[in-house]
This record gives C-alpha cells, structure tokens and sequence, in this order.
C-alpha cells in the first residue's frame, strides 16, 4: 500500500535512540492491520538512530523519516510528524516504546463501531531490557476534562485520534508534559476519551524512570494547571493535590511489587 493513502497515521519523536528504535518499528510493522504510515522525526540525535531509521524507511515506503536540523523537544517533534501525516487517524508511539500486534486493528474497530474520536487502551510496563513486570495501567471506560485534571490516566503511546473529529490540533510547545496538555486541551473542547480495556501495548522504564524525578513531574504538572489551563490558585491546589495523592499511592504501590 506504498502509494495509496494510509488511514492510520503514527507519530513518533525519536532522539538517540539507537537501542530501542529499530524494535519499536518493527512492532509497527508486525501490526495486523497494514494501512498505516510511520512519520518518525528526528531531534537532532548525536548516535546512529537517524541511520537506523533510514534503513527502514527504505524498505519500506510506509516509514518516513524526517531529520530537524536543531534539538527542539518532543512537542515540536510531535507537531512535525503530525503536519505530514495524511491518515485520517493518528496514533502516537515513542521510540522506546512498544506495540502487540493488534494494536491497531482493535483499537481502530473499537473506535468506528462506537463512534469515537478520541481513545487509549491499556498498557503494561516492561523494564528498560524488555522483561515484563506486570504492572498494568488501566484504561476507564470514559475519561473527561474534570478527571484528567485530577489524573492522567492515559498513557501516550496508547492514544489515537479521529482528525476529522477533534479538528487539527497541535501540542502546545513545552518542553515536557506536552501530550498531558494536549489531552486536556481535546476534552476541555467538549471529547471524551474512551479506553478499551485490553493491554496493547509496552512502556519501556528507562532509568527507573518510575520512581525517579518525582519533584521534577509535581513542578511541571503544576506548570500545566497554572501557566497552560489557567487555573485559578484554589483550583490549582485542588486538582495538585489529586495529583500527589495518587502519585504517592502509585509508588507505594510499585515499590510493593519490588
């Protein structure tokens, strides 16, 4: 389907990420449904991801690969693909992250059977080598405004959208928390997000990424509350401290696994 017009377009910003991105193309590839293109922008990476990439690409016309000339961050990578997508669906997937073969398959049925612009799925996070922990995040069967606000419980690499539904929205340019934002911004303008409850794909933990950093996620989720949705400073401490109850359960809860 080279030369015909994908119906599922995937966004994925890759940065030094020669470890991992020839596995997360490949779990694209593996996909049961095949109408799909892979827009894969580059930020300015100093290792072999970029050539990794293109050695895909050219096997295979569906992988685009797309090169910035400056480090700029995820948002502006994410905007970038997104500009060159052609699908009416657009699905997001880092380059560390992984995909089970039905992926877009179920999720895309699940969408048109239901009339859905906006959905995610379940997910299980896997150890920076691959191996499974067990740990799964849920996927609530709807998901409004008012309830990311006080949890985001959707996990990016999960996401796919219906473009002709949500319009052509673009992630807000911050360094991090961006497709939090984004979110936000699709259901504050009248979407719900619906999860299928079915594990569809793998969060790669790079860097005990689960525990570390707690301070640095409170400061930018407080940034989002106060500087991007413009709350008030009561309703800041409101939603924050929703935020850092169910983090702190979270790790408690993770720590219990260990």
């Amino acid at each position: 389907m080279g030369d015909s017009k994908p119906i599922v377009s995937v966004i994925t910003p890759t940065y030094n990420s020669e470890q991992f991105i020839a596995e997360t193309i490949e779990s694209v590839q593996a996909q049961t449904f095949s109408e799909w293109e892979m827009n894969i922008v580059d930020d300015c990476s100093t290792d072999r991801t970029a050539e990794i990439v293109k050695s895909y690409a050219e096997k295979d016309a569906r992988i685009h690969l797309t090169v910035l000339d400056k480090n700029q961050g995820s948002a502006i990578t994410r905007n970038t693909a997104m500009d060159q997508s052609k699908g009416r669906y657009i699905a997001f997937l880092d380059s560390d992250d992984l995909w089970l073969p039905e992926k877009l398959e179920k999720q895309l049925a699940f969408m048109r059977d239901n009339g859905v612009a906006f959905s995610f799925t379940q997910y299980v996070r896997m150890n920076e080598d691959g191996t499974d922990t067990g740990a799964i995040s849920t996927a609530p069967a709807t998901v409004t405004y008012e309830d990311l606000m006080k949890r985001c419980v959707i996990g990016c690499l999960t996401v796919m959208l219906d473009r002709e539904r949500i319009g052509e929205r673009r992630m807000v340019n911050i360094r991090t928390r961006q497709d939090y934002a984004f979110w936000l911004e699709i259901t504050r303008n009248g979407h719900f997000a619906y999860g299928l409850s079915e594990v569809l794909a793998r969060y790669r933990l790079v860097g005990n990424s689960i525990s570390s950093n707690k301070w640095k996620a409170a400061k930018r989720n407080w940034y989002v509350f106060r500087e991007v949705e413009q709350q008030t400073l009561p309703k800041t401490l409101y939603y924050f401290s929703h935020y850092v109850t169910r983090s702190l359960r979270d790790l408690l809860k993770w720590n219990a696994k260990k």
